[in-house]
């Protein structure tokens, strides 16, 4: 499983078509992250402020009908993320179907994500 961070409103913008948010058009791919660790730290490094309920993806790579590779971080990983973590980049619209889970990100009291659970 790769994750896929994105505000839920976002998500549910367009539920009959292949999701494809802003970075496909502007950088090319969909940035994912390779492991709920790493998603948080993305989190916490550029969505702590992002319309909430803020969801994680939990994608089937195998299901994908874009290609994915995984990629170093430009210029450097995000704030937690080891030098050397690979992230996933989705090259194409995420087909739906690719969804096995979807998440909440869960926040402490200083507004940095700790975990995630089921969204109901």
């Amino acid at each position: 499983m790769i994750y896929h961070v994105v505000p839920h409103t976002d998500w549910m913008a367009t539920p009959e078509e292949a999701y494809a948010p802003p970075s496909l058009a502007e950088d090319g791919f969909i940035h994912c992250a390779p492991d709920e660790a790493t998603a948080l730290a993305v989190v916490n490094a550029f969505y702590r402020i992002a319309p909430r309920p803020l969801l994680a993806l939990l994608l089937d790579e195998g299901r994908l009908t874009a290609q994915c590779v995984f990629e170093a971080a430009l210029p450097a990983p995000p704030p937690g993320v080891a030098d050397g973590v690979l992230f996933p980049h989705v090259f194409g619209a995420l087909n739906r179907d690719a969804v096995d889970r979807v998440m909440e990100i869960q926040w402490n009291a200083d507004g940095r994500a700790t975990g995630m659970r089921e969204f109901d």
